[in-house]
């Protein structure tokens, strides 16, 4: 499942970013230093977020830094939700603690998409939600939001 290109996202769908933030604030989210990067004004507001980084000196103003997704985890272990939100390796990493899955799935194919989301495996996850397909009014791609729980 493609979901990057060159450091941005593919699609810039102004509800699934509205759903994004609706999920997200006050909560934790956990990302790669690369998405970190991606972002254009800084640390996201109202929300704790750890950047993962292998350099031990990078320095990401308004966000604590980890070396290591378990580093990251063990931040977050007293917090009811916390989010991890890219990019492809770090979902990679993430996939096996993860419980739940907030995806919006997008009816295209990117050819030069260049960051994928990891294999599901259908056997280890249920749908428990599931949107009406939508419209993207600027870009005209149609897509859906599902939510999956780990069984």
């Amino acid at each position: 499942m493609a979901i990057g290109r060159g450091g941005d996202l593919l699609f810039h769908i102004s509800e699934d970013l509205r759903r994004f933030k609706a999920l997200t604030m006050g909560h934790p989210i956990i990302m790669g230093r690369k998405t970190f990067e991606s972002f254009p004004n800084g640390a996201l507001p109202g929300r704790s977020n750890i950047v993962i980084t292998r350099q031990v000196d990078y320095v990401a103003n308004g966000a604590e830094t980890v070396g290591s997704l378990q580093q990251a985890i063990d931040a977050v272990e007293q917090c009811d939700e916390a989010f991890v939100i890219g990019g492809g390796e770090i979902y990679t990493q993430a996939l096996p603690h993860a419980s739940k899955l907030y995806l919006t799935i997008i009816d295209a194919d990117v050819a030069d998409a260049d960051t994928f989301f990891p294999q599901i495996d259908p056997a280890q996850w249920e749908k428990i939600e599931e949107s009406e397909v939508k419209q993207d009014p600027r870009s005209g791609a149609t897509y859906r939001f599902i939510c999956l729980s780990r069984k």
